[in-house]
C-alpha cells in the first residue's frame, strides 16, 4: 500500500502546528479573553517586556500592581492582544495618583505597520481626573473625551473601552460615560505600552493592577471585578 499521501498529510499538519506555535503573536480566538496581571516586571501575560525607567511592583490588598512615577517609568510589550478582533473590550484596574501630568497616555495598543491604534488616557484637573479614550482605524477615528465625568485621584477604578462592531463606548466602574458610532478594520500584529504612550511621551503617575482584552463586546455585568 502507498502511504505517501497519509505521510504528506500528517507532515503538513505537524508543520502547520509547529509554525503556529512558533509565531510571535497569535490572534485572539473569537469571543476569548486574555488577562494580564501586572505582578512582575519581566513578563506580562506571558510576554517578555522592555522596562523603561524604574517602575516598581507593589502590594495592593492581597494582590500586586505596578507603580509608575509619571516621569520615565513604563513597560513595552511586543504583542497585540486584540489583533484580528472585529469587536473587543479593553479593561483595566488602575489608580491615577495626584501630581501627575495633565495628559497621560497610560495604555496604548498600536499596529506594527500602520497608525491604527487604541488608547486609554487620563486628563487631570486639580485633584480630579477624567477618562479620554481613542480609536483610530484608517481614515476613521473617534475620541470619547469625558470632561464632565470627573473622579477623585488616588483611588482604584475599573475602566472599560468597548467596541461592538458599530459603536465605541467607555465606562468607569461599570457606568457608561460616552459613546459614538465608529467603523474599523481589525488590527493586525502590534505592540502595547503601559504607563506611557509607545513613543515615550505623556507618562502616567499611578498604578495598574490588571488588564483584560476580550474579542467581543462585553456588558458591564461581564466586566472583571475591581476587588
Amino acid at each position: 500500500m502507498n502511504h505517501s499521501p497519509i505521510i504528506h498529510t500528517a507532515l503538513a499538519l505537524v508543520l502547520t502546528v509547529w509554525s503556529y506555535g512558533q509565531s510571535p503573536e497569535k490572534h485572539i480566538a473569537l469571543g476569548a479573553s486574555v488577562t494580564w496581571k501586572l505582578n512582575r516586571l519581566d513578563k506580562v501575560g506571558g510576554n517578555t517586556t522592555s522596562v523603561l525607567g524604574d517602575p516598581r511592583v507593589i502590594n495592593v490588598s492581597g494582590s500586586k500592581a505596578i507603580l509608575f512615577d509619571g516621569a520615565d517609568d513604563g513597560l513595552l510589550v511586543n504583542a497585540n492582544p486584540i489583533a484580528g478582533a472585529n469587536a473587543f473590550t479593553v479593561e483595566a484596574i488602575f489608580r491615577p495618583d495626584p501630581d501627575g501630568n495633565k495628559e497621560q497616555r497610560w495604555l496604548h495598543i498600536q499596529e506594527t505597520n500602520a497608525d491604527n491604534r487604541v488608547l486609554l488616557e487620563t486628563r487631570l484637573i486639580g485633584d480630579q481626573w477624567f477618562l479620554d479614550t481613542f480609536i483610530k482605524s484608517g481614515q476613521h477615528n473617534r475620541t470619547l473625551y469625558a470632561e464632565t465625568f470627573r473622579h477623585p485621584l488616588g483611588q482604584w477604578y475599573h475602566v472599560a473601552l468597548v467596541f461592538d462592531g458599530a459603536e465605541m463606548r467607555h465606562y468607569v466602574d461599570g457606568q457608561l460615560e460616552l459613546s459614538g458610532p465608529l467603523t474599523i478594520t481589525p488590527m493586525e500584529s502590534g505592540r502595547v505600552s503601559i504607563g506611557v504612550r509607545l513613543n515615550r511621551v505623556h507618562w502616567f503617575k499611578g498604578a495598574v493592577r490588571e488588564t483584560r482584552f476580550t474579542a467581543r463586546a462585553l456588558k458591564p455585568e461581564q466586566f472583571i471585578k475591581k476587588w
